[in-house]
């Protein structure tokens, strides 16, 4: 079973919305895939997902009541097969904590959207446009999930 971790700086907006779109798309799709989210910063630490992001997850009807904001650790790189972060300073700060060996996990999330493999996911936190974020993370979805497919065949 892949595992895959999804990352942005406070883990109650970009990076928990993701690990609850894959979640249900990979259980509606039966999908051998494991997925969780962290943050890079303790900021948040064990708060629910941020008000914007329940809304899209109540009109996806996506449960979070279990979902709680962490950062992410060492273990982290060793437990997962995948780490996608959300902006590329999401990037760097991973590529400081990861060991040599680890440095393949790290992906930016759209960076598997063709024409779109540089853009970086904004924080609605800071542009409160959570539809946009939705938007993007669903662009990325279908592509990501042939990627881990692909991985496994």
């Amino acid at each position: 079973m892949e595992k895959v971790l999804f990352v942005c700086l406070g883990n109650i907006c970009r990076s928990t919305m993701a690990e609850g779109l894959f979640r249900k798309f990979s259980e509606k799709k039966q999908l051998a895939i494991a997925f969780d989210s962290a943050g890079t910063s303790d900021y948040n630490t064990g708060k629910p997902p941020f008000q914007g992001t329940q809304e899209i997850f109540k009109r996806e009807a996506i449960d979070f009541s279990q979902m709680a904001a962490r950062q992410i650790c060492l273990e982290d790189f060793t437990e997962f097969d995948w780490i996608i972060a959300m902006d590329h300073q999401n990037v760097l700060d991973l590529q400081e904590l990861a060991s040599e060996k680890d440095q393949n996990k790290i992906h930016l999330y759209m960076e598997v959207v063709p024409e779109k493999e540089n853009q970086a996911v904004p924080d609605p936190w800071y542009t409160g446009n959570f539809e946009e974020t939705y938007q993007m993370l669903m662009e990325g979805l279908p592509y990501w999930i042939a990627r881990f497919q692909t991985k496994n065949q």
